[in-house]
This record gives C-alpha cells, structure tokens and sequence, in this order.
C-alpha cells in the first residue's frame, strides 16, 4: 500500500534545526506544506495532497511519525500517538511553548519560498500538527496558515484546552501579522473535544481575521475534516484559500 498511495510523488530529505526528515513532493506552482496527523502521512492525506496538486500546488508533505502511505488503523494511531506524547520535538503536553520542530517546518518553508518565489507559501496541519501552521505564520512569507482540528497541547483540563501551542513571544508575531492583515483559516467538526476551546482563544487573538469553519458533528468519532471524515465542501474551502492568498 506503502508504494501505491505516494506513486508520483518525490522522496527527499532535508535537514535544519537539529532535524533531518524525510519529504514527498509534487506538483508545480505556488508552495503549500501539508504537515499529516496521527498516525502519519496516510492514503487519506495524499489524497488530500494529490487534490492540492491538482488545484495548481506544489506541495510538500514532511513525514515526522508513523510509515509513509500505510493505512490508518486503531493499532496504528496508538502506536503514533505514544511517539508524539514522549517525544521532546512536539512537546505535546506543553504549555505556552512552540514545538521545537516548528523551527525545522520554518526552514523548510524558507526554502520551499526561495525555490519558488511568488507571493509566499502556504502550511496546512491537522490534528497534532494542525497548530503547527501559527509557528509557521511569524515568518513573512508565511501568507497563508491553516488549521484542521488543532489539538495540541493534548486537552487535558481547561487551560490546556484553550491554549494554543505557542511561546509568547511566538503569540504576540501571530497576533502582529494578524494585524497586518494575515488570515488564518481554522477548520473543525464542533463535538470534537480534542480541538478543545482553542477557536474561542483564536478568535480573542486575532479576531476577524480568524476564519472558522465549524461542522456540525454527526458522530463521537467525527474529527479529520479533510481525511478520515473527510468533508467535501471543507476540501473545497482549503483550495480556494490557498488560491486566494497564494496566487
């Protein structure tokens, strides 16, 4: 399955920050990084990928967890889950504190932006990665962030639940660049506990210029808005954006 799901797309690696990762890339255009969720880079997110591509992207999809193109199952996300709980680079409990690995995903785009050029690029994360793209967002070039499902740090309690995932210094950047005039698209299913309360803490950061779309949920399992439980017209939402800000 591992082939069949990442069939067309580049195997490289890069290393900055510490961090050497491996990275699949296709496609031409404006730059876009799709950072995967639990419990990696699935055939659901080169899915998700593959439909950027074809939208007139050039994406790149780092893998920090779990085995490139391998089916999602209970086992698995387990297994993927516990490496991001111990592991330093996600600081997955964490408070008031950007991932370490953010730095690495911030060079990574620099070199995606030098490559390219353009307007700037675009990051995507989702589920443990999905507030990655706020680190991401303090570097100019960083035009177009979104969020799926953020869900770190892991809600356990109310502060954790709202918080998000930030250094403040990291924060009060996010909240600058919102000022300049920085969107940043949040998507979520509303029965989702693990995104917590952290749309209401964006929404007193950065007000409007936090666009939410916000599903209403139809089961308790209903959390991957662009994979697993993937919704059409949220798909649709992320590749205009991106348009929209990239082109």
């Amino acid at each position: 399955m591992t082939n069949d799901a990442l069939a067309g797309w580049t195997k490289g690696s890069f290393t900055a920050a510490g961090f050497t990762r491996d990275t699949y890339r296709r496609g031409d255009g404006p730059g876009v990084i799709v950072v995967h969720e639990v419990p990696g880079i699935t055939p659901k997110v080169v899915r998700f990928a593959d439909d950027l591509v074809d939208a007139g992207f050039t994406v790149v999809m780092p893998s920090l967890v779990g085995t490139p193109g391998k089916d999602f199952s209970n086992g698995y996300a387990m297994a993927s889950l516990t490496k991001v709980c111990i592991s330093k680079e996600f600081s997955a409990l964490a408070m008031n504190k950007t991932s370490p690995i953010v730095a690495w995903l911030r060079a990574l785009g620099r070199n995606l932006h030098q490559e390219i050029g353009g307007k700037g690029i675009g990051a995507l994360g989702m589920c443990f990665s999905g507030g990655f793209a706020l680190g991401m967002m303090i570097d100019d070039h960083m035009v177009a962030p979104v969020l799926s499902q953020p869900s770190m740090p892991f809600a356990f309690g109310k502060k954790r639940a709202a918080n998000l995932h930030l250094a403040p210094d990291d924060e009060r950047a996010v909240r600058d660049r919102a000022a300049a005039g920085c969107e940043v698209l949040g998507l979520r299913y509303t029965g989702d506990r693990l995104v917590g309360d952290r749309f209401s803490t964006l929404r007193d950061l950065i007000g409007d210029l936090f666009v939410a779309v916000e599903l209403p949920s139809t089961k308790k399992s209903d959390h991957s808005v662009l994979t697993e439980q993937r919704d059409e017209p949220s798909v649709r939402r992320v590749i205009d954006f991106f348009g929209d800000k990239l082109r």
